[in-house]
């Protein structure tokens, strides 16, 4: 742990020369636009202990134009990613987890979510803020996603401004986006994992019980070796 905390940040120039971050395959990425296809996998959602979250909306390029989204929603296990293209029924099949204060809702830059979220009428609870558990590494200005996948995992994780700002309304979701969205609920999870095994998260996350629920047949593998 105190070689880990000693590194230092590698350089843009250095990242680049990283390996490529893994992302979940696509048949571990399911794309839902419709709300029988979320009730097919309501019992799977509500048994997650912990979900990686992101959104993504369609860009406002006019001064004065107000967002209407989040368009897609991103939550993902420590196995699957699963890509929510909002609409009313949608949006209300999904409040209840964002509203469960026993499942932890984890990602980066959330405070812009959180505002989306209560336009809509959800509050959001039990959600963890990442970029601000780096202040045991000596950074005290929030990390971004691409840097902490770096600082903890040596890898380089794509950012593309393109695919970003690309139109998250449109019906049919690109290869592309499909790829992107998942990698940017699925990091945040790996990297809440090693920071909770490193015991850098914020004092008030339930450690204990947490593990547990989060990879019971792994935690008791580590307490019986």
């Amino acid at each position: 742990m105190e070689e880990l905390l000693l590194q230092t940040l590698p350089s843009k120039e250095q990242i680049q020369e990283l390996p490529l971050f893994q992302n979940l395959p696509l048949q571990q990425i399911h794309v839902i636009h419709s709300i029988e296809q979320c009730l097919a996998l309501e019992q799977e959602l509500k048994t997650c202990a912990l979900l990686g979250f992101d959104t993504e909306s369609k860009p406002t390029f006019k001064v004065g134009e107000v967002s209407t989204g989040p368009h897609l929603i991103q939550l993902a296990s420590q196995d699957k990613a699963y890509l929510f293209q909002i609409n009313p029924e949608i949006l209300a099949f999904l409040k209840p987890v964002f509203e469960n204060r026993d499942q932890v809702k984890v990602g980066f830059g959330l405070k812009n979510d959180a505002h989306l979220f209560r336009k809509k009428g959800i509050e959001l609870n039990s959600v963890i803020e990442l970029s601000k558990c780096f202040s045991a590494f000596g950074f005290s200005n929030p990390m971004g996603l691409k840097n902490a996948m770096a600082l903890l995992f040596q890898v380089n994780f794509p950012k593309s401004k393109k695919i970003s700002t690309s139109n998250w309304a449109r019906k049919i979701l690109t290869p592309h986006q499909i790829q992107y969205a998942a990698a940017d609920a699925y990091a945040p999870v790996l990297i809440f994992e090693k920071l909770l095994a490193l015991g850098l998260l914020p004092k008030h996350i339930p450690n204990s019980s947490l593990k547990l629920r989060i990879r019971p047949n792994k935690i008791k593998a580590e307490t019986e070796a």
